[in-house]
């Protein structure tokens, strides 16, 4: 037995693989073909890695400058090779690259595809390719053989996708002299994908625009026929490109299958030069939200791929797909520098503008694609206004907001400004977790009554950018929980321009007694104007964060405690005037009655009583008293 024959090494799938080559194998997909999409573009992407590191290893090229991609139909025997002439992998990086999955986003697709059930299952793998393992939907078993530019060893990874793989090592003769060899031996309901016709239309669809040539050889041992010359897109003229063409880029840079909300294709001359293509996308990536929080933009400098971890777009943007490309930067600039290059911030600059820029003029010319778009991204874009202080008045005017008067629809906060009523001073917003809760929330009441538009505010970091957005058209924002409510110069809709009436003496005492009997629960007893319905509700100090933001900071551990509350009371309320007009000797019900108040205040706020039983004694003899009489 040969020294390769003995070195053949079983490894089990890491839990997150098997878990998704469970989902390839077992369930049913909207649209196959996104394998092949998948396999071109990671094999383009070797070659890619190959340039790069050819620049200070040009030996790495050998006699084999010019970068390929070739696909090898095999009716007979049902197989189909996807094979590249890249950087190809050592036996540590085949496990690395093939046994583990690193991409958080993979997770949540995993975590969404297997919640789902039925159209919408099938419709999910279609929009997240997951690389390499989306072969399984179409083979039951896969042979990759790699060598790795440079080296002369070679090695086969294999896999029926079941739960364990073998790595072993491989005669070079039966090796490319350097890249990697993907076989797929073909399920029979996928003998459809060594036809001429159909492979020649996926790549043309899919993948027709990738920076690599693309051959098919139709049968073994013929000839390779290129069907596309790896013209790079973002180097033709826009007048060249077709939206069809846009979107099949987008896909295979993107790594997903829908349609591109929004296209930023440009050439900046000048001081530096360099051409963009981004992509908004239609849909949600599944990594919006991984904690990195990292962007997806690829940098090529001369047309060779350098990286994509330079920071070419701010945070806020992050959704956003595509590349630069420039001639201003050396070939062998280190990753280290890029970050640190005047050019990166003038690009980055630039760019940032341009996607703005077409957002804006996604609004306005075509509103229900930006309605879609800020449904999906809207969250992650509201980030900038607290963290991009020069945009912030431009990120504040292209932002949409739920209020009590759009009707669930997202209002401009123009719109909200031209619909002021007169006396209203401030913007006035409510903070939360829930959408349903807001509507129903006490403070609005008053609002409400008087035709005031409040802004419902659900994303978390709403609580954030309120704070630091000093105003907008020289109107302040003012959280609805936090301070006096200044509604008393605004009149009633339904009370004919007069004011509420004053307190009366009763109630007045009675505030004083709920002071007396609260002590330091909370720092303020008072009447309210923002109370139509309800008994009570609690509002933050004037200084200070608001009630939601409060409560943000402290479930973080910012800080330690939370500030006092203030109690208001709703002078007009049935309930109150009762438990005002009880008989000053009645004082142990009428603390009672207190601090049930405040704990139903509590509760409207979202929380819990503090001292739960103590709450649940009080309520037992109110009603034992209530039951007596």
């Amino acid at each position: 037995m040969s020294e390769v024959e003995m070195s053949v090494e079983k490894h089990v799938f890491e839990a997150d693989v098997a878990r998704l080559l469970h989902l390839m194998v077992h369930s049913v997909y909207s649209d196959k073909n996104i394998f092949l999409r998948e396999l071109i573009s990671n094999a383009a992407d070797a070659c890619e890695k190959l340039r790069y590191e050819a620049i200070v290893a040009p030996e790495l090229l050998a006699n084999d400058p010019a970068p390929r991609i070739t696909l090898t139909l095999d009716e007979e025997k049902a197989r189909l090779v996807v094979e590249d002439n890249g950087i190809g992998m050592s036996r540590d990086e085949l496990v690395e690259s093939l046994g583990t999955i690193a991409r958080s986003g993979t997770r949540a697709f995993m975590e969404r595809i297997e919640a789902a059930q039925g159209k919408e299952g099938a419709q999910l793998i279609g929009q997240f390719g997951v690389g390499f393992y989306s072969a399984f939907m179409v083979a039951d078993n896969v042979d990759v053989v790699s060598r790795r530019a440079g080296s002369d060893k070679a090695w086969h990874w294999a896999s029926d996708g079941k739960g364990s793989y073998t790595v072993s090592a491989v005669e070079l003769s039966d090796a490319p002299a350097r890249g990697t060899r993907i076989t797929l031996h073909l399920m029979d309901d996928a003998k459809t994908y060594t036809s001429r016709w159909t492979v020649e239309r996926i790549v043309k669809e899919q993948s027709g625009h990738v920076p690599v040539p693309i051959s098919i050889v139709e049968k073994p041992g013929e000839e390779p026929a290129q069907v596309a010359d790896g013209t790079a897109l973002w180097t033709k003229q826009k007048s060249e490109i077709s939206k069809e063409d846009y979107a099949d880029f987008y896909r295979s840079v993107a790594g997903q299958y829908d349609e591109p909300a929004a296209t930023v294709h440009f050439r900046a001359e000048g001081r530096h030069e360099y051409t963009a293509l981004a992509f908004v996308p239609g849909s949600k990536p599944f990594d919006l939200f991984d904690p990195d929080r990292k962007g997806r933009m690829k940098l090529y400098v001369k047309r060779v791929f350098i990286t994509d971890e330079a920071e070419l777009l701010p945070r806020y943007l992050r959704f956003v797909r595509g590349l630069i490309d420039t001639a201003d930067l050396p070939l062998n600039v280190s990753r280290e520098m890029i970050q640190e290059s005047p050019l990166l911030a003038s690009i980055r600059k630039g760019l940032t503008n341009r996607v703005l820029t077409s957002i804006e003029k996604l609004a306005e010319s075509e509103p229900e694609t930006f309605a879609k778009l800020w449904e999906n991204f809207g969250s992650v874009i509201k980030e900038g206004i607290y963290e991009d202080f020069e945009r912030r008045g431009q990120l504040i005017a292209l932002s949409r907001f739920r209020t009590t008067a759009s009707d669930d629809k997202p209002r401009a906060l123009s719109d909200y400004v031209k619909d002021m009523k007169d006396g209203q001073t401030a913007i006035y917003y409510l903070t939360g977790d829930n959408l349903a809760q807001l509507k129903a929330s006490p403070q609005l009441e008053g609002f409400r009554a008087r035709g005031i538009e409040v802004l419902l505010l659900t994303d978390p970091v709403d609580s954030f950018w309120v704070t630091s957005a000093p105003d907008f058209e020289g109107k302040p924002f003012k959280s609805i929980t936090q301070g006096a409510a200044d509604l008393a110069g605004i009149a009633k809709q339904d009370a004919d321009g007069t004011t509420s009436a004053e307190t009366s003496q009763t109630v007045a005492e009675f505030v004083t007694f709920a002071k007396a009997a609260l002590g330091d629960a909370v720092s303020d007893v008072r009447t309210s104007e923002r109370l139509t319905e309800s008994a009570v509700c609690l509002v933050a100090p004037e200084h200070g964060p608001d009630r939601q933001l409060e409560k943000m900071l402290q479930g973080a551990g910012r800080i330690d405690g939370a500030a006092k509350p203030i109690l208001e009371i709703n002078p007009g309320h049935s309930l109150i005037a009762a438990i005002a007009a009880c008989p000053a000797e009645d004082a142990a019900f009428r603390e009672d009655a207190v601090k049930l108040l405040l704990d139903q205040a509590r509760v409207l706020d979202g929380d819990k009583p503090e001292d739960p039983r103590a709450f649940a004694e009080r309520l037992s003899r109110v009603f034992s008293r209530a039951l007596k009489s």
